[in-house]
């Protein structure tokens, strides 16, 4: 299901697909989504005043907040940028300046509008490339006297679309882009000035034809880009791309506590003076402003950011009041539970376990999990959490590749077996690790 207008009911239902639990962030993410849809059925003039609902989700590491919000930008189909907040610098130190996230926001627009519509061309695009490829084959075969250039052609097309001459190598002229190194110094680097020298100086230094030999289906992919991107209007894909980053992209501000300070704003030592400039300097683009990209001006205006920190020792009070007005809505998101990995391990339809049994499924080798294991494995991913450092639910990702390491190496020399992981098995493995609190801490 992709489609921007869900009810927020169905929004929640297809999140649960692939998010246990979280049930609070979810109705917010839900709300705040249904609400883009609510504006754009408004009149102009009203729907330039409705603000996006920003959120603020709280909760320590590894319990969902990123998922859901990446998970939400593919139910919608909306430009996704995540971005961590601490890597930001105040104006006028070296480090990367806010509006960069808007620009790569734009990007990633970009790349999903021109996937889009590479995908409405394709058919004929493989039309154009399968035809120069018959012309490149032709060329280069020795054509039998007596043998007419239409009866040839036939004879190959078929070859060709039974895939006979895949591994024939064939001669093609490409394009070499030449670029000259171009360095400029500026506080924020390259990515401030939003400038495209590639297109500025793309016909004085690049352009240089070559003749380069490869595979057929080497050529067939070479070929079908040209075809794609020929057919693709180039000036539509941006302005397309620009107007779904203003009306539906969504900014993940990740860390966002990292730029609190931890005594309040403003308290007056360097750091935190520091932190709160980033603060000021991200409250522009959050309330909504103008960002000079390389595809033209996008407004911030109706963009949706969604935050996210541990909040461990800051609290979202501690932001400076005009960027707590800016993210009204605030969820805290539960810690996990042995329940919750147990849940995590097989319910979701990406299950980490569905993951592991379809890629070892690859050598032929059948992994099955018995209901006890995977309890043992939740239990002791919960337990190296509590005594080591809180990573949610990556854990399982540790603590699944230690113990499936010996047999994802032997899975080769093991082709049409059962390979069952017994609650024996987990407590032989993990445990002698899970005990020692100073081996967890690097191995798990």
């Amino acid at each position: 299901m992709k489609r921007d207008n869900m009810t927020p009911a169905e929004t929640v239902a297809e999140l649960d697909r692939f998010i246990v639990g979280q049930h609070q962030a979810k109705r917010a993410v839900a709300i705040a989504l249904r609400n883009r849809w609510r504006r754009q059925q408004l009149e102009p003039d009203l729907r330039d005043e409705v603000s996006p609902k920003n959120i603020i989700m709280m909760g320590p590491t590894g319990v969902g907040k990123t998922e859901i919000a990446r998970r939400l930008s593919k139910l919608t189909g909306s430009p996704f940028l995540k971005v961590e907040a601490s890597k930001f610098t105040e104006v006028g130190y070296v480090g990367r300046d806010v509006e960069s996230m808007v620009r790569d926001l734009v990007e990633a627009g970009i790349q999903m509008v021109r996937a889009e519509r590479a995908e409405s061309v394709r058919v004929r695009a493989e039309r154009a490339a399968e035809e120069r490829l018959l012309d490149l084959l032709i060329v280069e075969s020795n054509v039998p006297v007596g043998s007419s250039l239409e009866e040839i052609r036939r004879a190959v097309k078929h070859q060709l679309r039974d895939g006979l001459l895949e591994k024939q190598e064939i001669e093609l002229e490409i394009t070499e882009q030449k670029m000259p190194t171009v360095e400029m110094f500026t506080p924020q680097g390259m990515e401030s000035m939003g400038v495209n020298f590639k297109d500025m100086f793309g016909n004085i230094f690049g352009g240089k034809k070559k003749q380069k030999r490869m595979t057929v289906a080497e050529a067939r992919r070479v070929l079908l880009a040209e075809e794609e991107d020929r057919l693709i209007d180039h000036s539509q894909v941006e302005t397309a791309a620009i107007e779904r980053v203003e009306n539906s992209g969504i900014i993940f501000l990740d860390e966002i506590d990292k730029i609190v300070s931890s005594e309040g704003a403003g308290s007056g030592r360097g750091p935190d003076v520091s932190r709160e400039g980033v603060q000021r300097d991200l409250l522009p683009i959050v309330e909504g402003t103008s960002v000079n990209t390389r595809y033209g001006t996008v407004r911030t205006d109706h963009i949706l950011f969604i935050a996210a920190g541990a909040f461990h020792v800051a609290r979202p009070a501690d932001l400076i009041p005009e960027m707590q007005g800016r993210f009204p809505i605030r969820v805290e998101l539960d810690a996990l539970s042995a329940e919750d990995f147990q849940r995590i391990l097989v319910e979701p339809e990406n299950s980490l376990i569905r993951q592991y049994s379809a890629l070892l499924a690859t050598e032929e080798l059948e992994l099955r999990f018995s209901e006890e294991a995977i309890r043992a494995i939740a239990e002791t991913a919960a337990e190296i959490n509590a005594s080591a450092e809180n990573i949610g639910a990556r854990r399982l990702y540790t603590v699944l590749e230690k113990l499936l390491e010996e047999i994802s190496f032997d899975a080769p020399d093991h082709r049409k077996e059962i390979y069952e992981i017994t609650p024996e098995k987990v407590h032989e493995i993990l445990d002698p690790l899970a005990s020692d609190r100073d081996m967890a801490r690097y191995i798990l």
